[in-house]
């Protein structure tokens, strides 16, 4: 049997949701009237395993793992460590200025107009933040300049 891009995809999704289902494992799950801390990830996991087992069952339509270029590699690294960078930064800077900073990291390595891509990343951030503390009440990270 060949290895193919989906049995590997698939495999990585189950691997990935059986991770986080072990950490998540001790947060509550709650009920559907009042959701505990836990439910969210359980539900992602649960969905992330069905997702790989689909792909890991229909792998055999996808092109042998030897066959796949990986000339984008360079770029899914570039955004991984952006996102790391972003995620071990959040508690810190809190949520405007992380999120601005890495939007504007993703934009900007893409070539773009760095003024453009300031302006838009500033922007979605402070909608976001208008959005999850004003309209659904609720507090996201402040970080070490108090927003």
């Amino acid at each position: 049997m060949t290895l193919r891009a989906d049995h590997v995809a698939g495999g990585a999704a189950i691997a990935a949701a059986l991770v986080v289902l072990a950490v998540s494992g001790d947060l509550p799950f709650g009920t559907l009237a009042f959701p505990g801390a836990g439910m969210m990830p359980k539900l992602v996991c649960a969905l992330m395993i069905l997702f790989g087992a689909m792909l890991l069952l229909r792998g055999g339509a996808s092109a042998p793992l030897s066959e796949i270029a990986w000339s984008d590699l360079p770029h899914a690294l570039r955004v991984l460590a952006i996102t790391a960078a972003a995620v071990a930064l959040y508690t810190t800077l809190g949520f405007i200025v992380t999120m601005t900073l890495m939007l504007f990291a993703l934009i900007a390595f893409e070539g773009r107009n760095l003024i453009a891509a300031a302006v838009y990343s500033l922007s979605i951030s402070i909608v976001t933040y208008a959005l999850f503390t004003i309209v659904l009440k609720s507090s996201l990270e402040q970080g070490i300049l108090g927003f």
